[in-house]
This record gives structure tokens, C-alpha cells and sequence, in this order.
């Protein structure tokens, strides 16, 4: 990682940056590629992580970025409060940005839903990286505080991934793969992956 970035939590006036940053990170991804709308589809992404970085994360969650805010973790805690009803607030923009994805989109969440373990976790509901720094050691870096806060809490960390560049990644941290599915019309494979 470059000397000079430090890992900090975030801030309201990190929102757009680190939305613009996930953005970027996720436009290719497997899950988002068949998950959301193809037209305008990078910043249909863009849009859905910064509401989901705003109303969930910062609201519910903890969030972690680079100085830079190139890079970006989220995570939900046993004790985040609010979830539900945070969703339920931004559930009708979240539909319009799925586009024409959205009926593909709630048949991809029902199926991932049998993956999730019963026992309480420190959920990583989403962390990227932008593509200009990848490679430098910032994903493993951004992650470290929740890592690190999960275990001293005695919680599982607990994550879904749809690239199979993340797994040989997350095993390099302690993950094990817990699970797997196939998603829906013609979706890619879900693997679910816990660190206890």
C-alpha cells in the first residue's frame, strides 16, 4: 500500500467520492452486470452505492476509506439498528435503478437468501476499490479495521461474492467458502464466504 495512505472512517463529505469510487469498482462486476440495467449501467451502479453508502452504511453501518477514498468498506454489525426501515425509505429508487433488472434483481437476493448463516456476523455489505489503485494493497487495508473490530467482538465476518478473482483474495484473509449458487436467469455462481 502506498506509505503515504492511512485508513480512517468515513464521513458524510466522503459520500460522493466513495460512491464514484465503488462505482468504477463494481461497473464489471458478475452480480451487477446481471443484476442491474445495461443502459447507463455505470452510473446506475455509481447511484445504487451511494445510497446505499449514505442511508445504510453511514446511517446503520461502519464504513472505512482510504484518505484518498479510492478505496471503500462497508459493513453491518449485529448491532447496526434501523436496516429495515432504512431500505424500506430508499426502496422505491433503488427499483428505478435496477431498471428493467429489477424482477432479475429480487430473484437473485431470494436466492442468495438460503447462504446467510443463522448466527449473528459482521455482514460486509460492499467494499472496492478503484480500479487506478488496484494492486497496491489498499483492499486488504481497508478491510483490516472491521476485521479487526468483528474479532474482537467474537463475531464471524460473513461476505457473498460473484468473481472468482475474489475468492483465491478473501481466502488470503481467513475466508472460507460456506456455500454456493447459481443465480436465476442465466445469473453467475454466489459464493458465500465467513471468517471466524
Amino acid at each position: 500500500m502506498n506509505a503515504k495512505q492511512t485508513i480512517r472512517p468515513a464521513v458524510p463529505a466522503d459520500v460522493d467520492r466513495a460512491a464514484r469510487s465503488l462505482g468504477r469498482a463494481f461497473s464489471d462486476y458478475p452480480f451487477t452486470r446481471h443484476t442491474v440495467a445495461a443502459d447507463d449501467h455505470h452510473e446506475r451502479v455509481a447511484s445504487l452505492q451511494l445510497i446505499y453508502l449514505d442511508v445504510i452504511g453511514l446511517q446503520c453501518g461502519r464504513v472505512w476509506v482510504s484518505d484518498d477514498v479510492a478505496a471503500v468498506a462497508v459493513w453491518l454489525t449485529p448491532f447496526s439498528v434501523g436496516v429495515g426501515e432504512a431500505f424500506e425509505s430508499v426502496a422505491e429508487r433503488i427499483e428505478q435503478l435496477h431498471g428493467d433488472r429489477i424482477d432479475i434483481a429480487r430473484r437473485a437476493d431470494e436466492a442468495t437468501e438460503s447462504l446467510k448463516p443463522s448466527e449473528p456476523v459482521w455482514l460486509l455489505a460492499t467494499v472496492g476499490v478503484d480500479p487506478s489503485v488496484q494492486g497496491q494493497g489498499l483492499g486488504r487495508a481497508v478491510l483490516a479495521p472491521g476485521l479487526l473490530q468483528a474479532r474482537e467482538e467474537g463475531c464471524p465476518a460473513y461476505l457473498e461474492t460473484s468473481s472468482t478473482a475474489n475468492l483465491h483474495f478473501y481466502a488470503g484473509l481467513g475466508f472460507r467458502v460456506t456455500g454456493s449458487v447459481q443465480l436465476p436467469d442465466d445469473g453467475p455462481e454466489v459464493w458465500a464466504m465467513l471468517r471466524r
